[in-house]
């Protein structure tokens, strides 16, 4: 279950309790406010806050323009310019804060962005539930023969099920070793003082799920997601992305079109690959050889422009 009973009965309260402000809202996002949306098998993101829209940045960026110079009047033309020139501080003055319910590894990917402010839950404070991310059959997949942080075939029959076996025992074993560690009664059922839990914890694997309330910017966001969402990036940290995408669509759409377009659907050329582009137009014949890239250059670029 994705969300304890305490958490359900902490988001019915607060949807049930609007209140008025004189700040700006985005309609969108508002619908989004609380309530959780499931990613893996026991995971979760919710949105907690938010400030901005794309008024916002549309509104930080003008201001830098002084008195008689020329303006994009159209917001959604200012924030494609925006974005298409890599303007930043406007992006920045719009915030979310999420909270997100995620497996240690996925966090430990997660984390390596640092332009965010976190509080994780506390394995030394509480005790961390029973939970633990166990793919789903068609996520079991051999080591990539190209790119070496990367998945390869999928495996099946015998061998995919040896896998599950092996990853649902040894989160069970670990879990069990953990509870009896840091039990406050003994097999009689007497007290006992148990291990501390700041211990115990060190021999769960890298599947139990974690929390944490995670804030950052719009524009360090757009850089998270950049990475996150892409068809490269490891599937359990895209299925984040994903759903981080839905909610930011809702929130800021000029903002996440021109995102989605420049970002997500676009690609950047190096000197070398623009040049072959240009040759390419002129009708001549260009190969890796003859491209002066490498021949890892040279596949992405080939994957950049079909």
């Amino acid at each position: 279950m994705p969300l304890s009973p305490e958490q359900q009965a902490e988001i019915d309260v607060q949807r049930s309790n609007p209140q008025p402000t004189l700040r700006a809202t985005a309609p969108g996002m508002e619908k989004h406010l609380y309530t959780a949306h499931d990613v893996l098998d026991h995971g979760f993101i919710r949105v907690i806050d938010y400030m901005g829209d794309d008024a916002a940045i549309c509104q930080a960026a003008r201001v830098s323009y002084g008195k008689g110079t020329k303006s994009v009047q159209n917001d959604e033309g200012l924030i494609r310019y925006l974005m298409r020139h890599w303007h930043s501080t406007p992006f920045e003055m719009c915030e979310i804060k999420l909270h997100v319910k995620l497996p240690v590894f996925v966090a430990r990917q997660w984390i390596r962005h640092r332009t965010a402010n976190v509080n994780e839950y506390s394995a030394r404070y509480s005790i961390l539930d029973r939970e633990f991310y166990i793919p789903e059959p068609s996520q079991l997949a051999a080591q990539s023969v190209i790119n070496n942080q990367g998945r390869g075939e999928a495996l099946t029959g015998d061998e995919a099920a040896r896998v599950l076996e092996i990853l649902k025992g040894d989160a069970a074993q670990t879990y069990d070793h953990y509870a009896e560690m840091i039990g406050e009664t003994d097999e009689n059922g007497d007290a006992k003082q148990g291990l501390a839990r700041e211990l115990a914890r060190m021999n769960l694997p890298a599947n139990i799920y974690t929390q944490w309330y995670w804030k950052v910017d719009l524009h360090n966001l757009f850089h998270f997601l950049r990475l996150r969402a892409d068809a490269h990036a490891q599937y359990e940290i895209r299925v984040y992305a994903d759903a981080i995408c839905k909610v930011v669509a809702d929130w800021v759409p000029a903002a996440y079109g021109a995102f989605e377009d420049y970002r997500l659907g676009g690609a950047t050329l190096s000197g070398k690959a623009l040049d072959c582009v240009r040759r390419m137009l002129k009708g001549e014949e260009v190969t890796q050889e003859t491209s002066g890239m490498s021949k890892g250059e040279w596949r992405e670029f080939k994957e950049a422009v079909g």
